[in-house]
C-alpha cells in the first residue's frame, strides 16, 4: 500500500480501495471533459454555421456521457458482469416506477433515428405550433408561435414537450420534404363589381410578393419533394373564382416561406385596397341585408268610404 493512501486511510477511515476508485473517477470525468473541449474546439474551427455547431456539442455530450457511464461501471463494480444480476433485480421495478422517463427515453431514441424533424424546423405538435430550438433526452423544446398572436409570429414562450408524447400526439413538420407552405387570401367582392380586372389585380399584386425561385432552387424543390412523393406540377400563383352568398369570393393561392406568410399577406392586401379603391367598377363585398317591399294595388276591392252600400 502506498504511504499516501495509508495515511488518508489512517486520517479520513477511507480504504485504499475506495480512494483508488475515486482518483480513477476523477482522472476519468477530467480526460473526458478535456477531450471533448479538444473536439470541439477543432471543429468548431472549421464549422462556422451555428447549427451544426449547436449539433456537434449535443453529439458530443451524449457520446462522453455514454462514455463515462460505462467507464465508471467497469471502475466501482469491477465491470459489467457484477452488476448484472442487481440489474436485473432493478429492472421490473425500474419499468413500473419510471415508466415515464422510459418511455421519454424511447421518444429520444426515436427522433435520432427517424429523424421526424431537426433543430430549426417549425412544426405543429398536437395544439402547439413553434420552432424547434433544443431537443434532449427527455424532452424538446419550441419557440412557440401562435396562439394569442395573430399569424405564424413569436409570443415569447418557450414550451418543454415530453418525449414520451411523440407516440401518441400527432406531428406536422413545416420543413419535412418541401421548404415552403402555401398561403390563401380570399378577397369579396360585389355582383355588380368587374371581377375580371379584380382577378387579374390579384394576380399582378400576388406576383411581385410571393416567394420567386431560381431555376436552381426550384430544380433542388422539386428534388426534394419528389424524394418524398410530394408532387407539384406548378408553383405559381393561382386564383380562383367562386360565387358566395354576398358576392363573388376571389382566392389567390401562392408560395410562401415558413415563417414569412403574415408580411406577404400585408403587402398583397396594402396594394389591393389600394387599387381596388381606386378603380370605379370594383367594390368590396359585405354582409348586408335587403328588404323588399311590394308596391300598393292601384285599385282598391272596396269604396272609399270602406262600406259596400245595399241594391
Amino acid at each position: 500500500m502506498h504511504p499516501i493512501y495509508r495515511w488518508i486511510e489512517e486520517l479520513t477511515g477511507l480504504s485504499a480501495a475506495f480512494q483508488k476508485h475515486v482518483l480513477l473517477t476523477v482522472i476519468v470525468l477530467l480526460a473526458l471533459w478535456l477531450l471533448s473541449r479538444l473536439l470541439l474546439r477543432l471543429i468548431f474551427q472549421r464549422q462556422h454555421d451555428i447549427r451544426k455547431q449547436y449539433q456537434w456539442r449535443k453529439t458530443a455530450n451524449y457520446i462522453t456521457t455514454g462514455l463515462a457511464i460505462l467507464l465508471l461501471i467497469n471502475i466501482w463494480f469491477n465491470g459489467l458482469q457484477s452488476i448484472a444480476t442487481f440489474l436485473g433485480l432493478l429492472s421490473a421495478g425500474l419499468v413500473v416506477a419510471l415508466r415515464e422517463p422510459l418511455l421519454s427515453i424511447a421518444g429520444w431514441i426515436f427522433l435520432v433515428w427517424k429523424r421526424p424533424f431537426h433543430i430549426g424546423d417549425r412544426i405543429q405538435f398536437g395544439d402547439h405550433v413553434g420552432d424547434v430550438i433544443d431537443i434532449r433526452l427527455f424532452q424538446f423544446t419550441l419557440n412557440e408561435v401562435r396562439e394569442w398572436v395573430q399569424g405564424d409570429q413569436p409570443t415569447g414562450r418557450v414550451m418543454h414537450i415530453p418525449n414520451n408524447r411523440l407516440f401518441t400526439t400527432p406531428l406536422a413538420n413545416y420543413n419535412y420534404g418541401f421548404p415552403y407552405i402555401w398561403h390563401e387570401v380570399p378577397v369579396h367582392i360585389t355582383f355588380e363589381s368587374n371581377w375580371q380586372k379584380a382577378r387579374e389585380i390579384l394576380l399582378e399584386v400576388t406576383g411581385r410578393h410571393c416567394e420567386k425561385l431560381s431555376e436552381a432552387t426550384l430544380l433542388q424543390v422539386k428534388r426534394r419533394s419528389q424524394r418524398h412523393l410530394i408532387f407539384f406540377d406548378d408553383l405559381d400563383p393561382k386564383l380562383y373564382v367562386k360565387v358566395v352568398d354576398n358576392g363573388v369570393q376571389l382566392t389567390v393561392r401562392y408560395l410562401s416561406k415558413i415563417a414569412g406568410r403574415r408580411n406577404s399577406e400585408h403587402l398583397i392586401w396594402v396594394e389591393v385596397l389600394a387599387q381596388f379603391l381606386a378603380a370605379q367598377d370594383i367594390q368590396f363585398a359585405y354582409h348586408t341585408t335587403r328588404f323588399y317591399q311590394t308596391p300598393p294595388s292601384t285599385q282598391s276591392p272596396f269604396p272609399p268610404n270602406g262600406s259596400e252600400q245595399a241594391g
